[in-house]
């Protein structure tokens, strides 16, 4: 289990001012833009806007903090009122973006390569078991959103007290948006506890490329 704590993340800029964002975790280790198969950071977005165009990539959007989103992709506009809901749409779809209150929102934000990369994600409450390939689950306990079993699964804390354990490890506890990483095989299956809402994301690497 690797811990990625929040604090002392890398605030990037957005190149049209709207907002920065802040890279969690990236597959493989160090790519830029153009390499990666699967991202996933937290941005900030202050101001409403289009978003930068990424063609071949496919994004799961979620608002975690602020009132929410409207959303115009390739004309059509998509209400994101509420926290929580994930969304999913072509990066490379013109996007235009508006802040519901004007209040500033903060997004998590998954990237995924397409061709190469595949991932769910869900908001959790309470108590739920996750785990990447390879740790003996039995078939029925696997994710059901996912068309095979995931190589890596991330929990983000979202908000409230959010610790996960596994077996013969200590336990971790997650302050706002730290986020853990379990990869296949090393990553025995682990518990979630969280009081308040934790995202999980399951990936899978689904092409050569993979590190």
């Amino acid at each position: 289990m690797r811990i990625l704590r929040a604090e002392g993340r890398a605030a990037a800029p957005w190149s049209n001012g709207g907002g920065v964002t802040r890279e969690v975790a990236v597959q493989p280790p160090g790519s830029g833009w153009d390499t990666f198969a699967w991202r996933v950071s937290l941005a900030d977005v202050t101001r409403d806007g289009p978003y930068s165009p990424l063609p071949g990539v496919r994004r799961i959007l979620t608002v975690v903090d602020g009132a929410g989103l409207e959303l115009t992709v390739d004309g059509t506009v998509q209400l994101l009122p509420e926290r929580y809901r994930p969304f999913a749409f072509p990066g490379g779809a013109a996007t235009d973006s508006r802040l519901l209150d004007g209040h500033p929102v903060v997004n998590l934000n998954v990237m995924l390569r397409e061709g190469r990369a595949a991932a769910t994600v869900e908001m959790v409450r309470g108590i739920r078991r996750v785990w990447p390939a390879g740790d003996g689950a039995a078939d029925g306990d696997r994710d059901p959103g996912h068309d095979r079993e995931p190589d890596e699964v991330m929990v983000v804390a979202v908000e409230g007290c959010t610790r996960l354990g596994a077996p013969g490890a200590h336990e971790a506890q997650l302050e706002r948006f730290d986020a853990a990483l379990l990869t296949a095989p090393d990553a025995a299956a682990a518990t979630l506890w969280t009081d308040g809402t934790a995202a999980v994301i399951a990936l899978s690497v689904t092409a050569p490329g993979r590190s």
